[in-house]
């Protein structure tokens, strides 16, 4: 029995995750899916609701396999620091995230959650390519 700790931010990440672990999931894992959200002026009900919606595929296509578990956070934290505190909250033994390929100005500009969970955790990961979205 494992326990997964999935962050996503859109529907296509989700998907894309999703398709990594139905290849890996055995009975009684436990699949706990986390979207993370700023808050405040910086999210409004569109974000929400993405993120909802990014959620609801991951309970969608796994749901099947195993127990999933969604969390949005909209709580001015920082996504990797809500993916970790899920992950050690939850005894996670794999954290689950997708990175895209961006250029070096995006790098400095915007930080990246993947590069933060990457940098900070112990527990072991799984980092999925994703695809570019068009």
């Amino acid at each position: 029995m494992a326990t997964y700790v999935i962050g996503t931010n859109s529907v296509h990440t989700s998907a894309e995750l999703c398709d990594y672990l139905s290849r890996r999931l055995e009975t009684g894992d436990v699949v706990h899916a986390v979207n993370s959200l700023p808050g405040g002026d910086r999210t409004d009900s569109d974000d929400a609701r993405d993120g909802k919606d990014a959620l609801n595929v991951v309970e969608t296509r796994l749901s099947g396999f195993t127990t999933v578990e969604t969390h949005q956070y909209i709580r001015g934290n920082d996504a990797a620091e809500d993916i970790l505190k899920c992950a050690k909250d939850k005894n996670a033994d794999e954290i689950v995230i997708g990175v895209r390929k961006r250029n070096p100005t995006s790098k400095i500009v915007f930080g990246s959650t993947a590069q933060d969970v990457l940098l900070t955790s112990n527990i072991p990961m799984a980092v999925i390519p994703l695809a570019k979205v068009p």
